[in-house]
């Protein structure tokens, strides 16, 4: 039996739907490799099965950009206290108390590989295609479709890389005669370091999203150039090992066994030279701009609608209404409830969860706070049975992530006439972003920091370090006077703090930060972090006690945002206990049974243990050649 699913394309392509036109094409049922690489319209539906398989709740509808990026110092699975030790479900195994038991592992493994399975069938078809031996249009668009599956291969990899650690690595399709399915595990250095060559030569035959109709719902030279950059400075950071490395470094909070390292001075050096040249390259190319306005990038982002004036999206992964896509529902503002406003199912879940230190910690006026952390939910109420909108209350590790809102996606009048119509869940079709420009301004200005300080430039570049940051920083101010204060305020600490904080007021909810703390070995220094700045805020009765409110006079369902009063009780509001509400539990429930729970089994076992173990399932079929590392039995 294999380790991992293999699809293989004599079988019949699989139609596949999407808000992509590209998605939306049939096939002949039977082809085989031969007649289908040397016809380039049957080539691009080969291409077009690794697109949709990009699709499934293993891969990239849900697990990868909602669960995989928990638990972090901001971003926490839904899962407290005893739930937290839960192996059978997300709530304890992102909690790392992880298990090989759980059933989730081996989905996600063989979904993963499958991809990489199709992705190898194109890139091996189109080598062997007598096509690419000709000149003109038609050896232009073969190089193009095999320079995208050779992307997405790096993409899926180099996750993958994140998620488990040393893998087993192929770049050929597998043989009927299971001669090359049965391997062990790469270093995953070694596949980083070979990725980075194929994604160097694919970049050369990938059009800039924007040419020619060619839209960032494709793999595009930009998204190559920032994957691979991005891919450097995850080779060039630390992360645990099975065993040590001669000649590397090693970081503090590391395990005697299972040591945490980076490599050398000299080869980091090299590493961030190299995603210098890369992200200087999208950087100076001015196809891909920051929207002026944040809250207009996350409404177009909730109603499925492409940016082709800006792209800030690099490359955003196609999903499919009623389809595919769980942003929106399983992460996202909170609906709970049947109503007439959003249907029979009435339902969004909220998986991931944002913490009261993060909401405290943005600068005052920066609207990414609201829009990021959603400190209420529209529920029906107990008494009067009312559908409006409620205030969480004291829930410092459950505030919802806004960024994903029914209430803007109803401006998708597609999506909302589903809702409408549907007792059952409704995906929402919204893409999954892999890549956008505010994360590469972060990523330039550590690269140009970190090789010529804050003021300097890349190569090639006119920006400097401190201007990339500031780009990002000041669009989430639109009062000039709060945006300079808070400027000034960021720029008294150490400028990489400075874009750590940036990093996660930017980036939370959106499975970033999460593999930036990894590699830069502050994940678990972040999470002590917050813990000991919440119970230094609860002793010292630091925090509001409550949030005042009132509704909106023009529709009272909602709550005035622009109403809130933080601190005492204040007359003539409604008012809930918030986070200081601690100090008058005396089970103080959320400060000795919740907090402690929280990404508790990080360092438990064996230090910094981050990684997932490779399902029992998987290691059972592998013949011998797979086996758990890092204090995980097989």
């Amino acid at each position: 039996m294999k380790i991992y699913k293999t699809l293989f394309l004599g079988l019949g392509f699989v139609a596949l739907s999407s808000c992509s036109d590209f998605l939306n094409q049939t096939s002949p049922s039977e082809l085989d490799n031969e007649s289908t690489f040397n016809n380039a319209y049957y080539a691009e539906l080969a291409l077009n099965k690794v697109y949709g398989s990009l699709t499934q709740d293993q891969t990239y509808s849900n697990f990868l950009p909602i669960i995989a990026g928990t638990n972090t110092d901001c971003e926490l699975i839904d899962g407290l206290g005893t739930d937290a030790s839960n192996t059978s479900s997300e709530r304890g195994n992102m909690n790392y108390n992880a298990n090989p038991g759980w059933a989730q592992l081996s989905k996600v493994w063989d979904a993963m590989y499958g991809v990489i399975e199709n992705a190898n069938l194109v890139v091996d078809g189109i080598n062997n295609s007598q096509l690419i031996q000709q000149s003109g249009a038609t050896r232009t668009s073969m190089m193009r479709f095999r320079a995208e599956a050779m992307t997405l291969r790096a993409m899926v990899y180099f996750d993958m890389i994140r998620l488990f650690g040393d893998i087993p690595f192929k770049t050929e399709t597998s043989q009927s005669d299971l001669s090359n399915v049965y391997i062990g595990k790469t270093d995953r250095d070694d596949i980083m370091d070979e990725l980075m060559l194929e994604l160097d030569e694919a970049i050369g035959y990938l059009p800039w999203a924007g040419e020619d109709g060619y839209t960032t719902e494709h793999v595009n030279k930009g998204y190559a150039h920032a994957l691979l950059a991005n891919i450097a400075m995850t080779r060039a950071g630390y992360a645990i090992r099975e065993q040590a490395k001669d000649g590397y470094i090693t970081g503090t909070n590391s395990d005697a066994t299972y040591p945490t390292q980076r490599c050398s001075e000299a080869k980091r050096q090299e590493l961030f030279k190299l995603a210098e040249k890369h992200l200087a390259a999208v950087v100076g190319s001015g196809k891909h701009n920051l929207n002026p306005s944040v809250e207009e990038y996350w409404r177009l982002m909730n109603i499925a609608r492409l940016d082709q004036t800006y792209q800030e999206n690099l490359f955003e992964i196609p999903m499919g209404l009623n389809k595919s896509g769980e942003l929106g529902y399983t992460i996202g503002y909170r609906i709970n409830g049947v109503s007439s406003l959003f249907g029979p199912k009435g339902n969004s879940s909220g998986k991931l969860k944002l913490t009261a230190p993060y909401y405290l910690s943005f600068g005052e006026g920066d609207i990414r706070r609201d829009l990021t952390c959603a400190i209420s939910q529209l529920s029906t109420d107990k008494n009067t049975k009312e559908f409006k909108e409620a205030m969480l209350g004291n829930a410092p590790f459950g505030l919802y992530c806004g960024k994903w809102d029914y209430r803007k996606m109803m401006e998708n009048t597609e999506w909302y006439a589903a809702v409408l119509a549907s007792d059952q869940k409704v995906c929402s079709g919204i893409n999954v972003v892999k890549m956008r420009y505010a994360q590469v301004l972060l990523m330039y200005a550590e690269v140009v920091n970190e090789l010529y300080g804050k003021g300097a430039t890349a190569e090639g570049c006119t920006l400097t370090a401190t201007e990339a940051l500031k780009k990002v920083h000041d669009r989430a101010y639109t009062d000039a006077t709060k945006r300079d204060a808070a400027w000034t305020a960021l720029m008294q600490k150490d400028f990489f703090n400075a874009i750590v904080d940036e990093n996660a007021w930017e980036l939370a909810g959106e499975g970033v930060r999460k593999f930036d703390l990894i590699r830069w070995n502050l994940l678990s220094e972040k999470i002590e972090g917050f813990k000991t700045e919440y119970t230094n805020a609860v002793y010292n009765g630091t925090y509001p006690q409550y949030v005042n409110y009132k509704y909106r006079t023009d529709n009272p369902m909602y709550i005035d945002m622009t109403s809130l009063i933080f601190g005492a009780k204040v007359s003539g509001y409604e008012n809930k206990g918030f986070f200081g509400a601690e100090t008058t539990d005396k089970e103080q429930k959320n400060l000795k049974v919740n907090l402690p729970s929280i990404s508790g089994g990080l360092n438990k076992s064996v230090k910094n243990r981050y990684l997932l173990p490779i399902a029992s399932t998987t290691i059972s079929t592998s013949n011998g050649k797979l086996h758990n590392s890092y204090g995980y039995s097989d």
